[in-house]
């Protein structure tokens, strides 16, 4: 299993943090995280005015039991193609992926700045880790079937930072 993510106090905010090596270059990592066509294969429905001020709307395709779907809608506060993107949105806090060439390969390092109430902590980095594994998944050319998105994959995930405490 990739590196579990943490979370960190910043004053009343939560930082989830997660460290990610991709053997591929940042151009291509970066078009994973910022073209709708490659979004939705590890992320969601990505709607993007990709400038700073744009809008960016993320619909994730993962469903809850009751078959819901989170829904972020936010605005771009940092970008700096194609090492950095920062998404102030209204659900998941701040979303920052900073790319960093490392050699051939890329090192992602993401964080959400969020209001993360304990009994989600877990969750949400299971969320994160799960979404970034796909991610890995969609630079090798896999897309997640999001109709039929393994949720037992999540629960297992879930189940190793819960373990974690």
């Amino acid at each position: 299993m990739p590196d579990l993510g943490n979370v960190e106090r910043h004053g009343s905010k939560r930082i989830v943090r997660f460290e990610r090596r991709f053997a591929h270059p940042v151009e291509r990592v970066w078009r994973a995280i910022t073209e709708p066509a490659q979004a939705i294969k590890w992320w969601g429905a990505l709607d993007i005015e990709l400038t700073p001020g744009g809008k960016a709307v993320v619909e994730w395709q993962n469903t809850d039991d009751q078959g819901n779907r989170a829904v972020m809608h936010g605005v771009i506060t940092e970008l700096d193609p194609p090492r950095l993107l920062e998404i102030d949105g209204d659900i998941h806090g701040t979303l920052r992926y900073v790319l960093t060439p490392d050699g051939d390969a890329t090192l992602l390092t993401f964080t959400s700045t969020l209001e993360l109430p304990e009994g989600y902590r877990t969750k949400v980095l299971a969320g994160w880790h799960f979404h970034l594994d796909a991610l890995g998944e969609a630079l090798e050319g896999h897309a997640v079937d999001w109709p039929h998105w393994p949720k037992d994959t999540w629960e297992r995930i879930h189940e190793e930072y819960v373990n974690r405490r």
